[in-house]
């Protein structure tokens, strides 16, 4: 089994109320960053973010209204992934994940990608990758500057849907720049919405009314047609001839139909969270057995990182017993706190889910339940610092799991 580590640089209050200052946020991080290189994780994951989540509450119709802090501060996720670069030896990078809906959109990330290639694999030698995680998102308020909006009524009937297909508009020009492609806005696929790419009949029945009266129509169209958010002439991103072999791609989304879309372009990876129910994770195994592209080689379980949290407890002068119910009680606090801050209300049952899907206790304990619930050829994304400023336990934590966990999963002792 093979172990990633996640680092969510979230500078929102911890159980225990802290939130330490920018300053001290970003100096812990790169202690942590320091510490997983020499401790041998694969690849460190950086969550990504964009503007204040504090000032977001002050919108017309807040995101995250309760969200306390900010939600992230890696804002520019190729100037981190340098310092991590320069300050580590073994350890790959990975963004989790990057919205190329934020930012100047998927041209202006394309480009950015390149840039960064075409420095880091200056010298021949060099050969840990950028794995590059993308998605539209998680939170739309970081997009809406960049006008991922609605353009009309119909565009706002529809925008739950019509979200996810900018997204794979957005895709499709992303990947294909990368390709080192010629591209422009009249090859891309257009964006047509029908009945199955809504949840209900009702949203559907909305739309199809909408569209009638603002378009003119004789009747209820059985699909509609949408005109391309990225309007553009032939474009090809510069610099050219960076090392490909130097980027991993890896889809933040469940969307089927875009996981084999993207993959008829080049090889694209897919990311999956702890909380993915064991089916799903095991059709999205099979879909990409059958459907990654042939250039990636053929598919294998440690291409779909799975994020888990990790409240393990190894503190001196505890039983193991002890170890036990203190991560339990450390795991609901974290939990309870991200629930307040998520919705702005506990919901019990939502805490039970999550603390049935995280790792936690002792060294044992948290060893036998990744043996019972991965399988051994998965890799795990690690989530230490969840709602956790204590940079110290946070770095023993790492320690004790990957020293003394890590063998016994994998067959040590």
């Amino acid at each position: 089994m093979e172990f990633d580590i996640f680092f969510s640089i979230s500078q929102t209050p911890d159980t225990s109320g802290f939130s330490p200052s920018e300053n001290e946020m970003f100096s812990n991080f790169f202690k942590q960053v320091e510490l997983a290189d020499s401790l041998g994780f694969g690849v460190g994951w950086v969550a990504q973010a964009h503007l204040s989540t504090e000032v977001q509450k002050m919108n017309s119709n807040p995101v995250v209204p309760h969200y306390p802090g900010e939600v992230g501060l890696c804002t520019d996720f190729f100037q981190v992934a340098r310092e991590m670069l320069s300050r580590t030896r073994r350890m790959e990078v990975g963004s989790a994940v990057m919205s190329i809906l934020a930012s100047g959109g998927p041209i202006a990330q394309a480009e950015r990608v390149g840039s960064f290639l075409a420095l880091h694999g200056m010298d021949p030698r060099e050969g840990r990758r950028l794995h590059l995680g993308f998605s539209a998102g998680r939170f739309e308020f970081m997009a809406r500057p960049y006008g991922i909006v609605p353009r009309d009524r119909v565009e706002e009937a529809a925008w739950p849907a019509l979200r996810g297909q900018i997204f794979s508009e957005a895709s499709e020009i992303f990947l294909r720049l990368l390709n080192g492609e010629v591209v422009s806005s009249k090859m891309i696929q257009p964006t047509i919405l029908e009945r199955r790419n809504f949840r209900t009949d009702e949203d559907w029945d909305l739309v199809q009314k909408v569209a009638l009266s603002e378009r003119g129509l004789d009747s209820l169209p059985e699909f509609i047609e949408f005109k391309n958010r990225y309007e553009f002439e032939e474009i090809k991103t510069i610099p050219q001839e960076w090392r490909r072999d130097l980027l991993n791609l890896v889809l933040g989304s469940h969307d089927q139909n875009l996981q084999i879309k993207v993959n008829r372009i080049r090889p694209v990876q897919v990311f999956n969270l702890s909380i993915t129910p064991p089916q799903v994770i095991e059709d999205t195994h099979n879909r990409m057995k059958e459907h990654y592209h042939s250039d990636g080689g053929g598919w294998e379980r440690s291409m779909m990182p799975r994020t888990i949290m990790v409240f393990i407890n190894d503190e001196e002068g505890l039983t193991e017993e002890q170890q036990n119910e203190s991560g339990m009680e450390e795991a609901r606090a974290a939990l309870s706190t991200y629930w307040r801050a998520l919705e702005g209300t506990i919901d019990p049952g939502k805490i039970e889910r999550a603390t049935d899907n995280a790792v936690i206790g002792s060294v044992e304990t948290v060893s036998e339940q990744i043996i019972q619930r991965f399988h051994p050829n998965d890799r795990l994304m690690c989530w230490f610092d969840f709602f956790n400023h204590d940079s110290e336990r946070v770095m023993r934590d790492m320690t004790a799991f990957m020293t003394k966990v890590v063998p016994r999963v994998n067959g040590g002792s």
